[in-house]
């Protein structure tokens, strides 16, 4: 996923593609205004639960979010993959690092992350910052 151009969302970025705050703000906007005509994951039909996002895929409109219940500390909130560009969305039972290790590691049982290692066959991961592949000049 991230080799592909996936992207890790941090608090107060330069850059706002990589904003957590930024991109918090454009996901709630979306969707809401997708679940006027389109039902909500499962995850999220309790009262109160709601996601946000801390990774998305680029070119492909596909986000990582973390699914936070009412009364769940942060260290308890799971991890939901939606496509992007469909209406599928997909629930690991697991926190975001968990979840990393498992795509980069090819354990996670996912019908999105499994080609990694279908196709692709990574020998190696790497991580850069934003100031690394998008330049040091922000937003």
């Amino acid at each position: 996923m991230f080799k592909l151009g996936g992207r890790l969302l941090v608090p107060d970025s330069a850059y706002d593609d990589c904003d957590l705050h930024a991109q918090t703000a454009e996901r709630d906007e979306i969707l809401t205004d997708l679940w006027e005509f389109e039902d909500k994951p499962a995850g999220l039909q309790e009262a109160g639960a709601k996601v946000l996002p801390w990774a998305f895929e680029e070119g492909t409109g596909a986000f990582l979010y973390w699914l936070a219940r009412p009364g769940q500390h942060p260290d308890e909130w799971t991890v939901l993959y939606n496509e992007g560009r469909g209406p599928l969305w997909e629930h690991h039972d697991m926190g975001c690092l968990a979840f990393l290790l498992a795509a980069l590691t090819g354990t996670v049982k996912t019908e999105y992350f499994g080609h990694l290692y279908e196709v692709l066959k990574p020998t190696e991961h790497r991580f850069a910052t934003a100031d690394h592949t998008l330049g040091t000049t922000g937003q």
